[in-house]
């Protein structure tokens, strides 16, 4: 049974880590300060674009290494979180025409919980570098 969780857990890192990473990706070629700029009308400090692309690409990458699983999974789910409360929210869940819904915030906060809470240790560097298990 364990065995086949790692690889479930495998397939969840990977997707969700290349996710993360594209779109931090996408937004420093928008230019952070046009990201800056959106975040403003949200209300936000233009210093979180910066910190939330940084830690898109970072925590992607890291994601589908398998390096800081359970950290990085939990500080993109505070990052989904965010996405919903200040952005998505006014839509629902579907959207409609003032633009989409949270549905996929919310998709990608429960793969991000599931990883935090249990970790993924499948061709991990975690597991490779420090001999870590993320199951116990």
């Amino acid at each position: 049974m364990e065995n086949r969780f790692e690889w479930s857990a495998l397939v969840l890192r990977i997707v969700v880590g290349l996710t993360f990473a594209i779109h931090g990706v996408a937004k420093f070629q928008m230019g952070l300060e046009n990201v800056a700029g959106f975040f403003g009308t949200l209300g936000l400090p233009a210093f979180i674009a910066y910190l939330v692309a940084f830690l898109e690409v970072v925590g992607g990458i890291a994601l589908i290494a398998g390096l800081g699983t359970r950290v990085f999974s939990a500080a993109l789910a505070v990052v989904m979180i965010g996405a919903v409360a200040k952005a998505k929210l006014a839509a629902g869940f579907m959207g409609g025409e003032s633009g989409a819904g949270y549905e996929l915030e919310l998709a990608l906060f429960a793969i991000l919980l599931a990883l935090s809470i249990s970790g993924s240790s499948k061709f991990g560097l975690d597991q490779i570098l420090f001999g870590k298990r993320s199951v116990e």
